[in-house]
């Protein structure tokens, strides 16, 4: 069955020997398999009953990227605390399965439309390939006023090791450095090849001009994760390391070992989204059989 909706808490894609789900609480893809191999990390203590944002896979992030001081939204908006909807009906090809779920401002909880009170439509198309993973946000305001949003695939993949992993394609960018240590810059340009993890890092980097990320040396499967990126023009590393682990409850002490975040995004800057106009970006992950390290 190449979509599978029998379950009321997630709909299951199925493409030949690669898998997918995706929650509708979040509209939260939880799982990538690959050719049978999983290439996303979802933390052992996430909760999955609706009652918070899953820890892990691909949350998605509208209105805003983190915190915003005059603001009561939660870190990261709406979107991955909201229930989405799927939309139509879903098409399975010799090449693909795709489904859509959207979303609208019903679905979202009272408690927390009232804090951004703007008509909008969010269309999110996953479609599943051999080996790869397609994800595309549409997001619509159908409202007669302007408004302005910031939104992010916030994805983690799972690695074996954090050690060996090394994120390519981020040399020569800026990048704004979240938890910078005293005496360092918090604002610089990346000089490193590739970007390797070692402690608590939390980096911004943009505008990156190259559409290509590559993350080597995960020990999954042949070790190397391809990321694609249309029309984001920001990249988020992150990885919560020992202390900040510790300090959430939905995420074991010790599995900042087992998962990096590269995410794609539009955050340093915010998308001003005339009436009637849609707004679209979207990622891609492939995972290659015989890719080098």
């Amino acid at each position: 069955m190449p979509v599978d909706t029998s379950n009321p808490t997630k709909v299951i894609l199925t493409h030949n020997t690669s898998t997918a789900e995706i929650y509708y609480f979040g509209a939260t893809l939880t799982s990538w398999k690959p050719h049978g191999t999983e290439r996303l990390f979802l933390s052992s203590k996430a909760i999955l009953d609706g009652s918070k944002a899953i820890r892990g896979g691909i949350p998605i992030v509208f209105p805003h990227f983190g915190t915003i001081p005059s603001s009561k939204l939660p870190q990261h908006g709406f979107a991955r605390n909201s229930l989405w909807k799927l939309d139509g009906i879903p098409s399975e090809s010799t090449t693909e399965t795709t489904v859509t779920l959207s979303l609208s401002p019903d679905s979202v909880p009272p408690n927390l439309r009232e804090l951004w009170p703007h008509a909008f439509h969010l269309a999110y198309t996953v479609t599943l390939t051999d080996g790869e993973l397609k994800t595309a946000l549409g997001i619509t305001n159908p409202s007669p006023a302007a408004w302005d949003f910031t939104t992010l695939l916030h994805t983690y993949l799972r690695v074996g090791d954090i050690a060996p992993v090394r994120v390519a394609g981020l040399h020569g960018v800026p990048f704004v450095d979240k938890v910078a240590a005293e005496g360092e810059e918090a604002t610089a340009v990346e000089g490193r090849e590739a970007v390797s993890v070692a402690r608590e890092v939390d980096r911004v980097y943009g505008p990156v001009q190259n559409d290509e990320l590559v993350v080597k040396g995960t020990g999954v499967g042949d070790g190397t994760v391809f990321v694609h990126k249309q029309n984001f023009p920001d990249v988020v590393v992150w990885n919560p390391w020992i202390e900040k682990a510790k300090g959430m409850a939905d995420f074991a002490d010790d599995e900042y070992h087992n998962m990096i975040c590269v995410e794609v995004g539009h955050v340093s800057t915010p998308v001003t989204l005339a009436p009637g106009q849609t707004w679209q970006g979207s990622q891609t992950l492939g995972a290659r059989k015989g890719a080098a390290l």
